[in-house]
């Protein structure tokens, strides 16, 4: 069982391949999260929004803290359960729809560009040992790139009204 648990893990960690990508593994892995938001938010009411997503956040801890053990690294790039299980947060709250359709590409720049970067309290928090360590600047940088978004919304919607 042990070692079914830890294939599981690693699979899931590397975005069933994806975070082995030899090319920003980190961006390529967080396709699912768009995937995530495309099938589950349509029509979900934010606060339910706000319970997946920190349920999501939630289990990429235990994942990653096995996949991280497996690789006997901290945090290495092919990780990306971090990426894209926390990129639910950056749209909590906005529409997933067809009349609304860039604000999901901006989103995902937005929340690249925040995890990239790393502002404080993220760079930080990236130290912290395990699974939480590298999940928990995932979540910063998808609450800093929520704000955005919002902004964002905001300003496009009543520019183009």
């Amino acid at each position: 069982m042990n070692r079914l648990w830890t294939r599981i893990c690693v699979t899931l960690a590397t975005g069933l391949g994806l975070g082995y990508s030899p090319f920003a593994p980190g961006t390529v892995g967080s396709v699912w999260g768009v995937l995530i938001v495309v099938l589950l938010f349509p029509g979900l009411p934010w606060p339910r929004q706000v319970v997946l997503s920190l349920g999501l956040a939630l289990i990429a801890i235990p994942i990653c803290d096995v996949a991280e053990k497996h690789f006997g690294k901290k945090d290495p790039h092919c990780i990306v359960a971090d990426e894209y299980l926390t990129f639910p947060i950056s749209m909590i709250g906005l529409p997933v729809a067809w009349s609304a359709w860039w604000i999901l590409p901006i989103a995902f720049i937005t929340n690249r560009f925040f995890d990239i970067i790393k502002l404080p309290p993220a760079y930080q928090l990236q130290r912290l040992h395990g699974g939480f360590g590298v999940v928990i600047d995932d979540v910063f940088a998808a609450l800093y790139s929520l704000a955005a978004n919002h902004v964002a919304y905001y300003v496009i919607t009543r520019w183009l009204a």
